[in-house]
Order: structure tokens, then sequence, then C-alpha cells
């Protein structure tokens, strides 16, 4: 990753701004903390750093969520938002400022992109025609969709037709390719620059950048019919947290970002062909680096995602593995972090299972670091009485040793490989617990061999200082209790990547040895332990189940459905097809649905006309005897309905069922 452009030498990464219609999961969790890895690293090496997150609060989907919460918008987002703050702060997350998309200065920032590049004439008004999904905030083209729905969520999308401000991205296309060829380290990994470049040169389409007017969105400047497309909204982020457009002096020093990291998802069609096309049109240095890193899997295969229902909460699996190993919760939160980005390498896919947890976590940290540790300060207590002694002939022979994975880190570290920077760092961990094997100091002491005795301890004090440094940006909370165990706290020396060297260490202060900070764990038992305990958690969900029989759901489970109250405007009979109906209802969308109901048999056409019935609205649109159908209509009774579930007062269509 080459060094930013910028005057200043700063080091600024972000991440994406995360939609606040729920809680973060282990896939937010990732971006994030790699993030913060790369912004700690960065402060050791001295340099400015501005790491930067958020939150992105507009769009229909946030509108809806609040609205059935009973909710205003804002006071919904406000609840959530907190939400994210809190996980990020347990998660040890330090970040230096987090935009909010409803804050002020943001909103004057978006509204001054888009009036710039209107007035430029790269953004224009037309029609948009295609499909919507809601979900994501993104437009669709017919041959993006997978059997009808939206190739990422796997969700239902909505028709539009409505005029619309489009962004001229196509304008951009050979320019932006140009500009990918010849920095090959802008888009990473290379296999996903690889993917950005074939879809360029597939051909970009000029970009819808507003949809007709709500209320929780930003409004078009100077036209009350529009509001800004979402996404448009959410990469001016990256702007207005440096000052755009009005500190010239913040934007100088930090801009253009180092490196932004984002999911893959979210690389090709927007961080990197709509946001650099925007950029340029706005006169502005590209980003040094884009990283798109992949997706963490679950055990059945699928990507841990909301929209999947297979979200794991990183704070209650820290907590969880705190209340298995007998470790602080601090040092769980910070075992899982380590956890994830030693795993996998950063840009692949990666499987998450608590058995691969735990195993990280006795192998690595109780058998390695915490091992070293471990063994280490009980030999100073004993022979030394705690005092670390001074670095007499022949100390520093892991000198060259620290010396070679520091560099090796720094290069792993500029490749954002954070998984071999940790494989280097444990490579230094080794050397330290062979260095003790060989030179045996509890022999050197039975012999009365005092000078060298000191100095192999010294070595190894030395070097497990030199651990606590490189694996702070990892582990900031495990990282601080090596340091106060090895009496670094009370001399108010501060953790620099410059100390990375040998005979570094602080001679005649006192050892504070604790109790070890990674309690190896019995994996067989815990696993037991955590199957007992989902079992136990199956069954009290099956002994609530109603006398029905019916399954039991989560009332996040029941969250997922959306119930909207729909008026039949048309019912007609579908030929060769006795039970069936065909229903055209108004869901105060923008065009009235159809759906397709196995009620012909009990309900006459006509008496269905101008009725409130209730329409399950995010269903996935499916095609019955040659009818596509997108919702599906509820009815009282079993394989032959006996009576539709209508409102028994008038609701305007759309309204939320609850």
């Amino acid at each position: 990753m080459r060094p930013s452009d910028n005057s200043a030498g700063s080091f600024y990464i972000t991440t994406p701004i995360y939609y606040v219609n729920d809680l973060p999961h282990v896939g937010h969790s990732y971006t994030t903390i790699a993030a913060d890895v790369h912004a700690r690293y960065h402060r050791l090496l001295g340099e400015p750093v501005l790491f930067s997150t958020g939150t992105d609060e507009h769009g229909q989907k946030v509108a809806r969520s609040a609205e059935a919460r009973g909710m205003k918008p804002q006071e919904f987002v406000d609840e959530v938002v907190a939400g994210w703050q809190r996980m990020w702060e347990r998660l040890h997350i330090d970040y230096d400022r987090f935009i909010r998309t409803t804050d002020p200065h943001h909103v004057l920032a978006v509204q001054h992109v888009f009036r710039r590049l209107r007035e430029s004439g790269d953004i224009y008004l037309g029609e948009y025609q295609g499909w919507y999904c809601i979900p994501c905030e993104t437009h669709l083209l017919e041959s993006e969709l997978v059997d009808g729905c939206c190739p990422q969520c796997q969700r239902a999308v909505e028709q539009v037709t409505e005029p619309a401000y489009f962004f001229r991205t196509s304008a951009y296309a050979d320019r932006l390719r140009e500009h990918i060829e010849r920095n090959p380290e802008f888009i990473l990994p290379e296999s996903r620059r690889n993917e950005v470049l074939s879809f360029i040169k597939e051909g970009l389409r000029d970009v819808c950048v507003s949809r007709s007017r709500t209320e929780w969105d930003i409004p078009v400047p100077d036209d009350e019919t529009q509001s800004i497309y979402v996404w448009f909204d959410a990469l001016a982020n990256y702007l207005s947290q440096v000052g755009y457009p009005d500190n010239q002096d913040e934007l100088a020093k930090w801009w253009p970002p180092t490196l932004q990291l984002v999911g893959k998802d979210i690389l090709t069609r927007f961080h990197a062909t709509l946001w650099p096309a925007m950029l340029m049109a706005l006169d502005l240095p590209l980003p040094d680096a884009i990283f798109a890193h992949g997706w963490w899997i679950s055990a059945e295969g699928d990507k841990i995602s909301k929209s999947r229902g297979n979200v794991l909460d990183p704070y209650e699996v820290a907590q969880e593995l705190a209340e298995i190993s007998g470790a602080t919760t601090s040092v769980a939160v910070d075992s899982l972090r380590y956890f994830l980005l030693r795993e996998v390498t950063f840009g692949l896919d990666g499987s998450f299972s608590w058995r691969g947890l735990l195993t990280r976590f006795n192998a690595d940290l109780a058998n390695d670091l915490g091992n070293l540790l471990n063994r280490t300060l009980p030999l100073v207590e004993r022979y030394l009485d705690k005092k670390i002694p001074h670095p007499g002939p022949g100390a520093g022979e892991l000198g060259p040793e620290i010396d070679r994975v520091r560099n090796l880190v720094e290069e792993e570290m500029a490749e954002s490989d954070f998984s071999a920077a940790l494989a280097a760092i444990w490579q230094l961990i080794a050397s330290a617990n062979k260095f003790l094997d060989s030179r045996e100091p509890w022999t050197l002491h039975k012999e009365s061999k005092q000078v060298e005795l000191e100095a192999v301890l010294y070595d190894v004090v030395d070097c497990v200082r030199v651990l606590g440094i490189m694996v702070s940006p990892f582990m900031p909370e495990s990282a601080d209790e090596i340091w106060r165990q090895l009496g670094l706290e009370a001399t108010q020396i501060e953790k620099s990547w410059r100390d990375c060297h040998a005979m570094e260490m602080p001679s005649d202060i006192a050892i504070a040895p604790g109790r070890p900070i990674f309690p190896r764990v019995d994996i067989e038992r815990a696993t037991d332990r955590l199957q007992a305990r989902r079992e136990h958690d199956k069954k009290s969900q099956q002994d609530q189940v109603p006398a029905t029989g019916a399954s039991a759901i989560s009332i996040e489970q029941f969250a997922q459905l959306e119930l909207r109250v729909g008026t039949v405007l048309e019912a007609h009979r579908i030929p060769g097809a006795d039970k069936l109906l065909r229903l055209i209802i108004d869901l105060g969308e923008d065009q009235p649905r159809q759906v397709v109901a196995g009620i012909a048999e009990q309900f006459n056409p006509r008496e269905l006309l101008n009725v409130n019935v209730v329409v399950v609205a995010n269903l996935a649109p499916t095609t019955i005897r040659g009818v596509e159908s997108q919702g599906m209509i509820l009815a009282a009774g079993g394989e032959k309905p006996e009576a539709m579930i209508v409102t028994d007062r008038v609701c305007p269509p759309g309204t939320i069922v609850r």
C-alpha cells in the first residue's frame, strides 16, 4: 500500500458507514476491527491517524423499520446508533470520528456535491424504469435479478417507473479503467481488481441518484419533488468527515484516504466505480487503496448476515468465551479479534466455528503467548527477586530475531495481511520459548552462573516487552495486561513501534505477576457444554409452542415479516385453475401488486373488490400456474379458507400491521 499523497503524510482509514435497521454482527465487526488494527498500528508508528466510521441512517428501509416499531425515524435511528457505538466500545474499537448521515454538516455536504455535479452536467434529469431492492437500497436491471429477487439479499424487489436524476458514470469509464490499470494497488486484493475491470469493460451505465420525494431522505437541492439516493448520500461521508466543502485546511490534511475497507459485496457497483467516478467529477484525488475483504461463513455454508437470519452478536460470543475459559471479558474480546484476523487471509472468505475459536485460543494464546509470559515471570520472581536485571555481558541474543520479525510484520501490515503479520509475531514467540528451553535458566541458577542467568532472563523479558507492543494493535487490552505484569505500567513508558528493538527493557523495575491472561480450555468439555446449552435453548423454545403444534419463532424472526393493509382493486379467476384468483392490490406503493390466492372456491371475485385485506408484503415473488404472485393474503382456516383477515376500520393502503 503506497503512502498517501496528502501533504501531511497522514494515515486516513475508513470503514463503510453501516445501515441502522438493526444492530451490528460479526460481519460488520470484522471490517471495523481490521480498520482499528490498522489505526492502532500506524499510531504506534508515530503517524497522524484519522480512523472514521459511522452510520447510514436514511432510506425507505429505515423509515419502514421505524414505522414497524411505532417510532419516528429520528427516534429510531438515535436508539439504534447508540447500540452501534456501545458495540464498538465493547470490541475495543478506538475510532477518531463517528459520522451520522443525519448530521447537519453531512447533509449540507451531500447537497453541495449534488448541486455541483448537476451544475457541471454530470447529473441530469431523466426517468428511471426498473427494479429496486428496498433492503439493499439498490437499483437493479432485469438481468441482475436471481429468480426475480435481489442477488445480494434474495428478497423481493419492486418495479419502479419515475422521474429521477442520473449521474454520468459512463463518462468516466475509460478514465477509471486506465487509473486502475496504472495503479494496481488501487483495488485490492488482485482478484477483486480483476472483477472490477471486467465490470467496467462490460460497459458502465449511468447511475440513478435520486427518487421521488420521501420524508426520511436528504432532499435534492432546488427540487422538492426528489430525494437523494441513499448510496450517493452515504459515499459522500468520506468527504464530510474531513471538512468538505468548507474546511479546506482539514481537507488538505487528510485527503485522499490512505485505505478504505469494505466488504466485497459493496465494492464493484459502489466503491470501485460510482465512488471514484464521483471524485473524478469533483476534481478530487482518488483514495490510495480500496480493500474488499471476504465474508464470514456459517457452519451451514451461508454468509453470516441479517438477511439470512444467522447473525452472531460478537460481544455475546466474547462473553460466552469468557465464561467457558475463565478469562476476563476484555481478554475474550481480544481473543475474538485475534481469531477473526488470524484464521483467514484478509480478502478471502472465512468459516466461523466455536471449535476453531477455542482451538486458536488454546494453541496460540494459552499455549504460546500465555505460556511464554507465565513461565518467564516466575523465573524472574524466583531467581532475581522480581527485579529486571541489567543487560550485562551476553545479553541481546534474541536481537537479530526481533529485528527479522519486526521487518516481516511491517511488510505484511503494508499489504493488510493481518494473518501473515500475526504468524510472524508468533514466530518470535516460538523463538523465545525455544530460547528458554535451550538455555535452561533453572540449570544456570543451580550452577550459580549468575551473569549468564541474568542475560538469559533479561533477553526473554525484553522479548516479551517487544511482543506486548507488536500484539497491541490486535489485542489492546491483553497487551496492556502484559505491560502491567512486566512492571512497565508504573514507569509510564508508552508503547511505540520504534521500541521494537532488543535491549530496550528498563532494568531495576519490579515485575507484577498476575493470573494467567489466557487460561487453557478443555475443548471437548467446552463444546459439549455449548451443545448442551443449545439443546436446552431449543427445548425451551419447544416448550413454549402453542397446543396447536405450530413451531415457535423468535420475536426477531417475526419482525422479518412485513404485514401491510392492501385494498383489492381487481379480482379475476385464472383459466384452468378452479381454486385460484388473481388479485390486483393497492399497497400504497407506486404500482399495485399482483397476488395469486387459493380462495376461488370460497369467495366470489366481486365480493372482494375494495376490501382491505392483510398482505405478507416481503414474500419473494413466485409463479403459480404461469402467473406471477408478489405476496400472500392472510385468511382464516386450514386448506380451505373460511374467512379473510380484514381490518375493522378503514386504513390507508400500505398501513403496517403489527
